[in-house]
């Protein structure tokens, strides 16, 4: 029920966040426009506070039983803490380059080209697809390698996420600095934020948290299923609400091959199983 419940909500998450991230960088507003590294700070900001949190609750509100875990599972276990830096580091190349993607492409094509290469019969601008398959790219590995240490540790999935957010944390700030480091100094991290774009740093954080549980309790190939719902939901709302997307032969080809490649493979594990228990 879990892992079933943890994708029904990493289907909204997703479609939600595209489609409000694709909002806010396009809307038109008096002003600069919220920093794309700031947001991703922000979000594994969020993220960490809830998973501490969690881990509190967990520790029956005992600030010191906290404490004594995330010492002793963080800071005694550095070597286990280290191959966190891995997909941390991916996990905030990838979120910094959906900004870009979405600044550049509408969501209906950002869902499909994040899906598979296929989709290169898209119609998109070189830029958004650029960065778009880097995310794809950096995504799948970044989500095999989390999934493989959240497997073979007994660990906490909250703790895990504390520590990846440490990571993910420190090097988006340097990020940050290094990349709009002269507009953190002139108009602060937080220029240009709304009520829209605390709504994408919301989601964004969620995001995180839901992606570690469907990896934990299911595994990171089933997570790349919920996209294709994802895909008909982005490409609706985009069409119908957003009205920024003009749907083209050559766009229904290319999610065409993206749905049909999602089926055949969860058909092609399906079949592999029976076949492993009949023998």
């Amino acid at each position: 029920m879990l892992k079933y419940l943890s994708l029904g909500i990493l289907v909204l998450q997703t479609t939600s966040l595209v489609l409000t991230m694709r909002y806010s960088r396009t809307l038109k507003e008096d002003g600069p426009r919220y920093l794309p590294s700031a947001a991703v700070v922000s979000a594994e900001l969020l993220k960490i506070t809830v998973c501490t949190i969690i881990v509190l609750v967990q520790n029956n509100w005992s600030v010191r039983a906290m404490n004594q875990q995330l010492k002793e599972e963080i800071m005694n276990k550095s070597s286990e803490t280290l191959k966190l830096a891995v997909p941390a580091g991916i996990y905030t190349l990838q979120n910094n380059l959906l900004y870009v993607a979405l600044s550049n492409l509408d969501a209906a094509t950002y869902q499909v080209t994040l899906k598979y290469a296929a989709c290169a019969l898209c119609q998109f601008t070189v830029c958004g697809v650029m960065a778009v398959l880097m995310a794809c790219v950096s995504s799948g590995f970044a989500g095999v390698y989390f999934e493989k240490i959240l497997k073979e540790t007994k660990q906490s999935v909250w703790v895990r996420n504390i520590q990846l957010g440490l990571f993910s944390f420190v090097l988006g700030l340097l990020g940050m600095l290094l990349y709009d480091g002269e507009s953190v100094r002139q108009s602060g991290m937080f220029q240009g934020y709304s009520a829209i774009t605390c709504v994408v740093v919301v989601l964004q954080a969620l995001g995180g948290l839901v992606v570690a549980v469907v990896i934990k309790y299911a595994d990171n190939i089933l997570k790349g299923f919920a996209t294709s719902l994802s895909i008909i939901l982005s490409t609706l709302i985009s069409y119908f609400l957003l009205v920024d997307f003009n749907p083209t032969s050559a766009f229904f080809g290319g999610a065409v091959l993206v749905i049909a490649a999602t089926f055949l493979y969860n058909y092609e594990v399906n079949a592999s199983s029976s076949t492993a228990v009949k023998v």
